[in-house]
């Protein structure tokens, strides 16, 4: 399967894309550096916003392609080591923004990030 943006998020070991998000509002996902450091984040598939003298919100995908993460030190890592310097994995699919926050935060938990120096 080929993908339409660099360095693609792989899910299940395979590449992602905007056809593959189906019904899903957003994802649990681990960036992983090549010296094996790892951040793990949740990115949402669309944004919704209100446009000025608009009525209603409107959907657009968001920028989840490109995006590496809102880390600081990854972030600028990233620039200096170049993208495909980066494993980008989905973790897993979720259809309401409240279960993606919530595995988010268990996947951080169970993976300890907080006290490991393996993690940003």
């Amino acid at each position: 399967m080929t993908t339409d943006y660099e360095n693609p998020w792989s899910f299940n070991g395979k590449p992602f894309n905007t056809e593959d998000i189906e019904k899903y509002e957003g994802f649990v996902y681990v960036i992983i550096s090549q010296t094996l450091r790892y951040y793990i984040g949740r990115k949402y598939f669309y944004s919704r916003r209100k446009k000025k003298g608009a009525t209603r919100r409107t959907k657009t995908e968001s920028d989840w392609k490109v995006y590496y993460g809102s880390n600081k030190t990854l972030q600028d890592e990233v620039k200096e080591h170049g993208k495909e310097n980066y494993k980008r994995v989905i973790l897993s699919l979720h259809t309401t923004k409240g279960d993606v926050n919530y595995e988010e935060v268990k996947q951080q938990f169970l993976q300890n990030v907080l006290e490991n120096d393996n993690y940003y």
